[in-house]
């Protein structure tokens, strides 16, 4: 609702819909880019979109590239499409790659994917080689994919481990709230939340700015505040706007404010 009053003030502005329309967009952008960060970078996006396309080139070109195999798994497993990324690397292991990173990428695409005894199984193996690997990372893709798959009693103990050897992390004490609480330990569950602020609210400020979406997923009442908060806002200028001087208004829209000497002419005439 604030967005629409804001798109109305702007279009009463400039008197355009479709620039206010966009006015509108590249400010939230720009005011998400300073505060929340919540919205995807579009630099970052473009630069792994492009980074896809020269990969896939680079395979075309030689289909054994097993390195650009790698890479580009990795980044279709970053934007979800696992069964994708599981048929790419699959070629790999065949090959006989059986080091910790392909093992690693491999299970967790089979585990997205819903394979999920292939997925633990090559887990399994990548902890074997490295069970640190990552600072921890197999343990948090294994636990948030257990919890994606509907086993939360079984995310917990790898969730539980990740938090012990990553004490810092925010994201993995919102996970563990998550898969303790849909295993019915609500208590356990509130807790952890509360330590998932306590370790962002003492974090320094670069880890603050990668974990502010998990933090606020922890507190969500944070965001909603802060929107409440800018409807006011924003329904107070609007408010405002609309008792400003009669002049100011109608220069808006190219008229002029009649004279106070008009009645006056007026009587003089007749």
């Amino acid at each position: 609702m604030s967005k629409w009053l804001l798109w109305m003030l702007l279009t009463a502005f400039t008197g355009r819909p479709l620039l206010s329309l966009g006015l509108l967009l590249v400010g939230l952008w720009v005011m998400d880019r300073f505060t929340v960060q919540l919205l995807p970078s579009p630099a970052r996006w473009l630069g792994r979109w492009r980074r896809s396309g020269q990969l896939e080139r680079m395979i075309l070109a030689n289909e054994h590239d097993r390195r650009a195999r790698a890479e580009l798994a990795e980044l279709w497993i970053g934007r979800g499409l696992y069964a994708e990324a599981a048929g790419l690397l699959k070629p790999n292991l065949e090959a006989g790659d059986e080091d910790v990173d392909t093992l690693f990428l491999l299970g967790v695409a089979y585990l997205g994917a819903g394979q999920v005894a292939q997925g633990e199984l090559l887990l399994d193996e990548a902890a074997k080689l490295d069970e640190d690997f990552r600072m921890g990372a197999i343990d948090l893709e294994r636990g948030r994919l257990r919890l994606k798959n509907g086993d939360a009693k079984g995310a917990v103990a790898p969730l539980e481990r990740f938090v012990k050897s990553r004490h810092g992390t925010v994201e993995g004490r919102v996970l563990l709230a998550r898969a303790l609480d849909r295993s019915g330990r609500d208590a356990e569950a509130a807790l952890m939340r509360d330590d998932a602020w306590k370790e962002y609210v003492s974090a320094p400020r670069f880890q603050r700015r990668r974990e502010r979406m998990w933090a606020w997923r922890a507190r969500p009442s944070r965001p909603l505040t802060y929107v409440a908060l800018a409807l006011v806002a924003m329904t107070l200028g609007f408010q405002l706007m609309r008792h400003l001087p009669w002049s100011m208004g109608n220069a808006v829209y190219g008229r002029q404010a009649p004279s106070p000497y008009m009645a006056e002419e007026d009587e003089g005439f007749e």
